[in-house]
């Protein structure tokens, strides 16, 4: 006995069912926007990223005219849900994607209380710059990229961090006018994070604890993807003098917008540019020869 095979209607030819594969359209096309968006998080030096960051580069290929107009200062919403795309990295598999860092832990451990037996003296230099970040995951993914070895400035987040070691905080008064970079998100405990700092470190001779971000505004430059919660209890303390107003209104509305938002290439750039400070002019080739006229006879070749 012979089967038929299913017709069009109107047509006599037969038409051979499609096989199915158990996704829709729908979840190939997220899949190909995660791995457009691991390759743009990665970019050409090859840099890890977490997995929040890599929601936030998705957000970005779904919704390309949202980095076209770089101008227009805003704040749109995420294109899509973090949970759809959870479920979808998690069908994809999270260790397909290349560069993408494994779950960090709830907590990490503390600093040992005494330094390594090898390096007795760790804490007798001064240590000339400090950045702590809010996000524990942020905090990870800069120690993954190695800023701390190209800034010269270890990398600590608060939840495990705060309070300092006693004998960091004696490492930062050392080294005469320190800085604490405070690396943060736009929210109402992200701008606070520096006076809690600033709080606990005490009144340390010549030590500053500046914000490096982020604020409102500068998520609305950058046209970060934000979320809403639920409207924020009043701050602890007054608002920083340099938030704006409108940032003032924008944050007690219940937005936020995260470090994670921004792009991992941009952000190891700036977090290297502000700790380290700006780079010096590079001389040119005649400015170099002459100086080495003048240096000595150990840096010019005798005849």
């Amino acid at each position: 006995m012979t089967t038929r095979r299913p017709q069009a209607p109107g047509s006599g030819t037969s038409i051979a069912p499609a096989p199915r594969t158990g996704r829709g359209p729908g979840a190939r096309l997220l899949d190909l926007a995660i791995t457009g968006a691991a390759a743009r998080a990665a970019g050409p030096g090859g840099i890890r990223f977490t997995e929040r960051q890599l929601y936030y580069e998705t957000c970005r290929v779904l919704s390309p005219a949202a980095t076209l107009l770089t101008r227009i200062p805003r704040t749109p919403a995420p294109p899509l849900r973090l949970r759809t795309f959870t479920r979808a990295l998690d069908a994809r598999g999270r260790k397909t994607v290349e560069g993408l860092l494994p779950p960090v832990p709830s907590a990490w451990p503390r600093p040992a209380a005494t330094p390594d037996s090898s390096e007795p003296d760790v804490y007798a230099y001064g240590l000339p710059r400090l950045l702590v970040c809010q996000d524990r995951s942020i905090a990870r993914m800069l120690l993954s990229n190695h800023v701390h070895l190209e800034a010269a400035c270890p990398v600590l987040s608060a939840p495990d961090a705060l309070p300092l070691e006693p004998r960091l905080v004696a490492a930062l008064e050392r080294a005469e006018g320190a800085t604490v970079h405070v690396l943060h998100d736009a929210s109402p405990e992200g701008i606070e994070l520096p006076a809690q700092i600033r709080a606990a470190l005490g009144r340390v001779p010549g030590l500053r604890v500046a914000s490096i971000g982020l604020v409102p505004r500068h998520a609305a430059a950058l046209r970060l993807p934000t979320g809403r919660g639920p409207a924020p209890a009043p701050p602890l303390g007054p608002w920083p003098p340099a938030l704006r107003p409108q940032e003032a209104t924008w944050l007690a509305r219940g937005r936020f917008a995260q470090v994670a938002a921004v792009s991992p290439p941009r952000l190891v750039r700036t977090v290297l540019q502000l700790t380290r400070g700006p780079r010096p002019p590079r001389n040119s080739m005649w400015t170099e020869l002459r100086g080495l006229r003048t240096t000595g006879f150990l840096t010019w070749p005798a005849s």
